[in-house]
């Protein structure tokens, strides 16, 4: 009798997709592996912090996997939780987990694993609050490349916004910024990140042009 798995997906932000910890490299892990171990019968995915253990599809794909006797697949086991004391939780409730990455892993070298990884970040934590207090100590200013990259952004955007007002004309400036964010898009104009146009977008551009232009008068 074949396998019933539920995979369960996380990322910290919706642009997290870049490294092995995006959602596309998960997705592939568990498709392969499902691909000779089972049937995969429902997903889930969380968009949040892997220090927060109380998220809502997170608990959707554990009361399932309850519910239908099913194992819950994970691609890692860092995308699933950052607390040993968790996951030995979820294995003592009698729920099957297993992980693509390590799919041979006992329950006991699932708790290991976890162990280790949550001392590793322990450290991590430790040495870079040293090694920003001895930054500070030596006078070094915190924060400054953030704030020249904020300002950066912001001098991109103010510009964007005085390009996207010259390419409109004076009867659409009237109109809902529905219509206008639709119009946008079907002329094939992107945001100043390559986004489509919605009404608040459009709304916000139009915020920030009359403000540079209060600015300047």
């Amino acid at each position: 009798m074949a396998t019933n798995f539920i995979a369960y997906f996380r990322v910290s932000t919706e642009r997290q997709g870049k490294s092995g910890l995006g959602l596309a490299a998960q997705q592939r892990k568990i498709t392969d592996f499902v691909a000779s171990a089972g049937i995969l019968i429902a997903e889930f995915t969380d968009i949040q912090s892997g220090r927060d253990d109380n998220r809502i599809e997170l608990q959707k794909a554990l009361a399932l996997a309850k519910r239908e006797n099913a194992k819950l697949i994970i691609a890692r086991l860092d995308r699933f939780s950052r607390r040993v004391s968790f996951i030995a939780n979820i294995l003592e409730q009698g729920i099957g987990l297993v992980c693509a990455e390590m799919p041979n892993a006992t329950d006991f070298q699932l708790h290991i694993f976890a162990a280790l990884a949550q001392e590793e970040r322990r450290l991590i934590s430790e040495r870079t609050k040293a090694a920003l207090a001895e930054a500070k100590r030596r006078g070094k200013v915190l924060g400054a490349n953030g704030r020249s990259l904020a300002a950066k952004n912001r001098r991109a955007a103010d510009d964007f916004a005085v390009s996207l007002r010259a390419k409109l004309d004076a009867g659409l400036m009237g109109r809902p910024y529905s219509e206008i964010a639709r119009r946008l898009n079907d002329a094939g104009i992107t945001t100043v990140t390559g986004s489509k146009f919605y009404p608040q977008t459009v709304k916000n551009y139009f915020q920030r042009f009359s403000t540079l232009r209060c600015d300047k008068t």
